[in-house]
Parts: C-alpha cells; sequence; structure tokens
C-alpha cells in the first residue's frame, strides 16, 4: 500500500506541472499591467491640463490634420492583424486548421497563404515603421507651426504622451527585430520560439491598444464634442485633409 501511494505522488505532480501557466507569459502580462497604469497616469495629466487651460488645447489641436492621424492609427490597428497572423504561424493554427508550426514561407513570397511568422512579422515591422516615421512627420509639421514642447501645457503633454508611445514601438520594433533572427537562425521551431513570439504579440498588442485611447483622447475628443455642441469648452473642427 505505502509504495504504491508513494509511486502516485509524483504523477500527480507532472499533471500539476502541465497545466502551469508559463511564467514568461505572465511575467509579460504583469509588465504591461504596470505599464498601463503609466499611461493611465499621462491620461490623466491631459485631462487635468485640459480642464485648467482648455484654451491652450484649443489652440494646439486647431493645427491637428486628423486624416493624416486617421491613415496613421489605420497602419497601426492593421498590424495588430499580421502580427497574430504570425502568431498562428508559429503556433500551428488558424481557426479549426491545425498545421506544423511554420517560421518560414512555403512556396512564392506572393503566395499569401503560404507565409510564415517570418513574413508576417516582417510586414508588421514595415506597417510599424511606417507609423512611427508618420509620427515624426507630423512632429515636424507640428513644430514648423509653433506647438512645440514648451510652447504651452497642450504642447508638454501632447509631446510627452505621444512621445513615449512612440518610444514603446521603437521596442517592439527592435524586439520583433530580435525575435525575426531568433527564427531564422534556429534550427528546431521549439516551445521557446513560441512562447517568444506570442509575448511579441502580447506587447504589440498593448502598444496598439494604448494608441486607440491616446487617439480618441487627443484627436476626436473635442472635435466630436464640439460637433455636438458648439459651445464646448475647447472648440476644435475636424480637418481631413491626409496631407
Amino acid at each position: 500500500m505505502t509504495t504504491a501511494t508513494l509511486s502516485e505522488r509524483p504523477a500527480a505532480a507532472a499533471t500539476a506541472a502541465v497545466g502551469r501557466p508559463n511564467p514568461t507569459q505572465i511575467g509579460t502580462i504583469v509588465w504591461l499591467s504596470s505599464e498601463l497604469m503609466f499611461f493611465g497616469a499621462l491620461f490623466a495629466m491631459f485631462f487635468t491640463l485640459r480642464s485648467s487651460v482648455p484654451d491652450t488645447f484649443a489652440d494646439g489641436q486647431a493645427h491637428f490634420t486628423h486624416g493624416f492621424a486617421l491613415l496613421n492609427i489605420t497602419i497601426l490597428v492593421l498590424s495588430s492583424v499580421t502580427c497574430q497572423m504570425g502568431v498562428f504561424m508559429a503556433e500551428g493554427r488558424l481557426g479549426k486548421k491545425v498545421f506544423p508550426p511554420r517560421k518560414r514561407r512555403t512556396g512564392s513570397i506572393f503566395n499569401i497563404a503560404g507565409w510564415g511568422a517570418i513574413e508576417w512579422f516582417v510586414l508588421t515591422f514595415l506597417m510599424g515603421a511606417f507609423f512611427i516615421s508618420g509620427q515624426a512627420f507630423e512632429y515636424t509639421e507640428l513644430i514648423h507651426k509653433g506647438v512645440t514642447l514648451s510652447s504651452s501645457p497642450f504642447g508638454s503633454i501632447f509631446y510627452l504622451a505621444t512621445g513615449f508611445h512612440g518610444l514603446h514601438v521603437l521596442g517592439g520594433l527592435v524586439t520583433f527585430l530580435l525575435v525575426m533572427v531568433r527564427l531564422w537562425s534556429a534550427k528546431k521551431f521549439t516551445q521557446h520560439e513560441q512562447i517568444s513570439v506570442i509575448c511579441l504579440s502580447y506587447y504589440w498588442h498593448f502598444v496598439d491598444v494604448v494608441w486607440i485611447g491616446l487617439f480618441f483622447i487627443v484627436y476626436m475628443l473635442d472635435p466630436m464634442m464640439t460637433a455636438i455642441s458648439p459651445d464646448h469648452v475647447v472648440p476644435v473642427s475636424f480637418d481631413w485633409t491626409i496631407f
């Protein structure tokens, strides 16, 4: 009886270990939660300054080109789709379809259905690079119009919030390069590569969600409120031109 009991315990422990969440994924989620609190503080700062000096916010937002901002956020949001496609290829599943994990394409590069994780990540990297280039272009235009970091409270919080987000996007692009090099050089596609791909996708989706919040609050909120009520405290009109 004693021997049988002792022999069963390792099996039970092994079963519990199989269902245990991956520590790297949990650590990534916890870290992103702390980053979310950081951006929450920036949102709070934005609304505090906006309520204190609404005139400077109206003046600053008057220089926005909402059409270009909409184009930029569309590219970034779509990059989340391409990033997730790379995850599906790394995991070897797409919906109900299950297949061997695919790190590189099979067939022609023009056959998108045959793309692997690397091809989808290259496309995601290019879309992220386009977003950063667009943000740099917007900064240049605003600076030429007199909206700088020290020009007003609006300029300070605008560059602080969007700039920190831009740094996060740059960090994501560097990580994409590192993960792609790891996938390319790996002789075998193991769980370690899959976990790195999944954790990177967590980060990239987080960056996209934060920008959706920033886009709505910084670019869209006051023009929408002005369209509803012309007497809005921060009167701003939409400018749907792209360039």
